[in-house]
């Protein structure tokens, strides 16, 4: 599919996650054999997809799995994964430059509006940006945004995305700064221990529709060059959105950073803190997750009360 730059895009349903995943495998086969490679600019195309709405049983496994408390409104994971098969059909466009499989996801930054109902009818619009390079490969912005039928801005999610070890011509990799803290981590007391099964990746992806081959199997995850299934960033990043539990406000934004796979099966250390001000009101709370037995950190993130 191509598409001239600020070109819309409306897709008449919503893709096929898995479909999209063999059409990058289909894609990346066909540049090899050729020895071509796309022009490193990103397309202008912006996908849409109208009158999404949710569908309760994946809801409702989705709370469950998560351990986000069953009710009636939509987990901001969750609609991460509405907004992710029209993201990912940007991924697969024939001109977008990089290649879909073995992607890293390195951060995803989210901010919500308000509460959204589970049977509200959304509209969801996802485009590419911000192509950079970096030391590893070249980064790119993956955004979705997620609006009401009357054009209110409920939701948007901005995912980093590394494509290791490809190099584009004329981009800098010495100006970009990794997501990584400068400090070395000391572990805190941990408030929880995940216990996350060799079937985590496969449970997580009946719930969100994410089947990509890094986290379904042994095979499939070596067949990408991972020596075991690795869980979803968005299933670790959205587990302990739902331990921060209650004290999130109607309108709060979410950010997670990814530093080390959990290759499965495997067990997460957690720690989770919440700041309040002179009030009582709440303003932030942190998260860690990190390997309790190397002390190695997995993931960190914040979500805080938007103003």
């Amino acid at each position: 599919m191509n598409g001239t730059a600020g070109q819309t895009v409306l897709l008449p349903e919503a893709p096929s996650l898995s479909k999209l995943y063999l059409n990058a495998a289909a894609t990346a086969a066909r540049r090899r054999i050729s020895g071509t490679r796309p022009a490193a600019a990103l397309p202008g195309a912006r996908h849409e997809l109208r009158d999404v709405t949710a569908d309760v049983e994946k809801l409702t496994a989705f709370q469950h799995l998560l351990g986000e408390s069953a009710g009636d409104f939509l987990p901001a994971g969750f609609i991460h994964a509405l907004a992710f098969p029209v993201a990912m059909s940007v991924l697969n466009r024939d001109d977008f430059p990089l290649p879909l499989l073995g992607m890293i996801h390195l951060e995803n930054r989210v901010e919500q509006h308000r509460p959204v109902h589970f049977s509200e009818a959304l509209d969801i619009a996802a485009w590419v940006e911000n192509l950079r390079g970096h030391r590893a490969g070249t980064l790119v912005d993956l955004v979705a945004d997620v609006r009401s039928k009357d054009g209110g801005l409920l939701w948007t999610g901005v995912s980093s995305y590394l494509a290791k070890g490809f190099f584009l011509p004329g981009t800098d990799t010495n100006s970009v700064q990794t997501n990584r803290a400068d400090a070395p981590f000391s572990p805190p007391d941990p408030t929880a221990l995940w216990s996350l099964g060799v079937d985590t990746g496969r449970n997580y992806a009946g719930v969100s529709g994410d089947f990509n081959p890094i986290h379904l199997s042994v095979l499939s995850a070596k067949a990408l060059g991972l020596k075991r299934s690795i869980a979803h960033g968005m299933y670790l990043a959205s587990r302990a959105l739902a331990e921060v539990g209650p004290v999130r406000s109607d309108a709060f934004s979410w950010e997670v950073a990814f530093e080390a796979p959990v290759f499965l099966p495997a067990r997460v250390a957690v720690e989770i803190s919440t700041a309040r001000d002179g009030s009582g009101s709440w303003l932030r709370s942190d998260f860690t997750g990190w390997n309790p037995r190397s002390g190695r950190r997995h993931f960190r993130g914040v979500v805080a009360t938007l103003e």
